[in-house]
């Protein structure tokens, strides 16, 4: 396990270095200046050419290495740098630094994806051992239409429908906002249920393959407990490929969604990153991408060194 994390602590440098690279790219290759967008700060014409020279907006292959050597720490190891993990300043916010963004909207991010994921787990799993334990029960395929829906239908559907019916047809909820636990709700169901619906499918199709695994027969034949039976022996087991779908849904998660921080008005990383798009934000843009990058390789890296606790033969 140990050679497992050094060997991906070595390649997370390079996949993050190919990540900012090819976000840079396609970043530089958005049309307009964030300077003179109707999102921008709009200052004079001779301040506009200055703060261009300023921020390396003039010279692409400036911009990226001075960039990278900023975000990274490197420039501050030089003595060229303040601080490290230096993101710059926004070029569409005033007097607004990307840490400073980052450091407001990334908690609530957080929160909201931690709140989700714990719910669709809770959904998922319940739903996917009723259905794994007696398939072609009515509870099951109660469950597989469930799991349809939700993977089926995109989060803005959700959203909404939840919007209209709980927060303006009945009002025993917010429409949008943040600030209370009454805030979280909607918009952490509309985040976990496409989650919970793959979660309860893998565990379905896990659980209905270990109930029929020798090791199971072995266990009741002894009298060990069905609950016991379930929970304990056949879930272990069928939760792996669940196991491997949660790092990348719990840092998806965790990251926030942008459709759904704009529904329910949610001041998260999400809403910030959209409009960092539309203005051309470029130095929000790459800090954006390669917080989120971060916490996905790390997700991804706990997945791995979860498996090998779990089943030390992967």
């Amino acid at each position: 396990m140990t050679g497992l994390l050094v060997r991906r602590l070595l390649i997370l440098p390079v996949i993050l270095l190919v990540i900012y690279t090819v976000t840079f790219c396609l970043a530089w290759l958005i049309p307009g200046n964030p300077l003179e967008s109707a999102e921008g700060r709009q200052p004079p014409p001779e301040i506009a050419d200055a703060m261009l020279r300023q921020y390396n907006l003039d010279s692409p292959w400036t911009f990226y290495w001075d960039y990278l050597g900023k975000a990274t720490g490197v420039a501050w190891v030089l003595g060229d740098a303040e601080r490290p993990f230096d993101f710059g300043p926004s070029l569409t916010h005033k007097d607004w630094t990307v840490n400073e963004i980052l450091a407001a909207g990334l908690p609530v991010s957080m929160t909201l994806g931690l709140m989700a994921i714990l719910l669709a787990l809770a959904i998922g799993l319940t739903a996917g051992v009723v259905g794994g334990v007696r398939p072609g029960s009515f509870a099951d395929l109660s469950t597989l239409l469930v799991a349809l829906i939700g993977v089926s239908l995109p989060s803005f559907v959700i959203g909404a429908s939840l919007l209209i019916v709980f927060g303006v047809w009945l009002k025993v909820l917010p429409v949008g906002g943040w600030g209370s636990l009454s805030h979280t709700i909607l918009p952490a169901i509309t985040l976990a249920l496409p989650f919970a619906a793959y979660i309860a499918r893998l565990t379905r199709f896990g659980m209905i393959d270990e109930m029929n695994a020798d090791y199971v027969r072995t266990a009741r034949a002894k009298g060990v407990a069905e609950w016991r039976v379930v929970i304990k022996h056949a879930l272990k087991n069928a939760a792996l490929p669940v196991l491997s779908f949660l790092g990348p849904a719990a840092a998806m998660a965790m990251t926030g969604s942008f459709v759904v921080e704009k529904i329910f008005a949610v001041p998260g990383i999400g809403t910030h990153f959209v409009n960092a798009v539309l203005g051309k934000d470029l130095t929000l843009i790459m800090g954006v991408v390669l917080v989120y990058s971060t916490i996905l390789i790390v997700f991804n890296l706990i997945v791995d060194l979860a498996y090998r606790w779990v089943d030390p033969r992967i």
